[in-house]
């Protein structure tokens, strides 16, 4: 008669041959191209220093302004940025796309340098305003051939976590120091989104 020690270490070794045939029947059924899809939509927002500064600003102005903005306004900025991605995935024109995304690090910069406090709806409209020429950006670079969905799958994960970095360092305006640390921060995203509108217009 088996003891229960021997039943179950073959229970385990049943399990763990069962799971590890089914990783490999669903890796089987995987398109490869529908994995490159996601990590070139993963990948695509950090590419580009005017995306990264913004979304970072995001959540920086959101730890400055507490809740509930710390998590509105991460929330509000993907869910509309995932809008414009999808107008940029079906052609529609979006004149000034460019001028809007420099204006976003400019304006998103100068609200954290100057600690500016509106009232929740406002501020979660002004990031969602942006959100909508970051995401067309996003979505007009869809790579030929690649999944649409997968891809803005990658680029809305990627902003979040980038608002998480925000988030994150933003947790510093709790002491003095990192109130000032913060307000240098958002003096030096408003200046590269003025560089940016220069460059954009140039």
């Amino acid at each position: 008669m088996k003891s229960w020690r021997d039943t179950g270490t073959v229970r385990l070794t049943m399990l763990l041959i069962t799971v590890l045939l089914c990783a490999q029947s669903v890796q089987a059924h995987v398109n490869k191209r529908e994995g490159v899809s996601f990590l070139s939509g993963l990948e695509h927002p950090l590419t580009g220093l005017d995306h990264v500064v913004a979304m970072i600003a995001v959540g920086l102005w959101g730890a400055q302004l507490g809740a509930p903005a710390i998590w509105v306004l991460p929330v509000a900025f993907p869910m509309v940025m995932a809008l414009g991605g999808m107008l940029g995935l079906l052609g529609v024109p979006l004149p000034g796309m460019e001028i809007g995304i420099a204006a976003s690090a400019m304006l998103l910069g100068a609200a954290v340098m100057t600690e500016l406090r509106p009232p929740l709806a406002l501020a979660a409209a002004l990031v969602a305003f942006f959100a909508i020429f970051h995401g067309y950006a996003h979505g007009s670079e869809l790579p030929a051939g690649e999944s649409g969905l997968l891809y803005s799958l990658g680029f809305v994960m990627a902003t979040g976590c980038l608002h998480g970095v925000g988030i994150t360092i933003g947790v510093v305006h709790r002491w003095k120091w990192g109130q000032r640390a913060l307000r240098v921060a958002g003096a030096v995203i408003a200046l590269a989104g003025i560089f940016f509108l220069w460059k954009a217009v140039a």
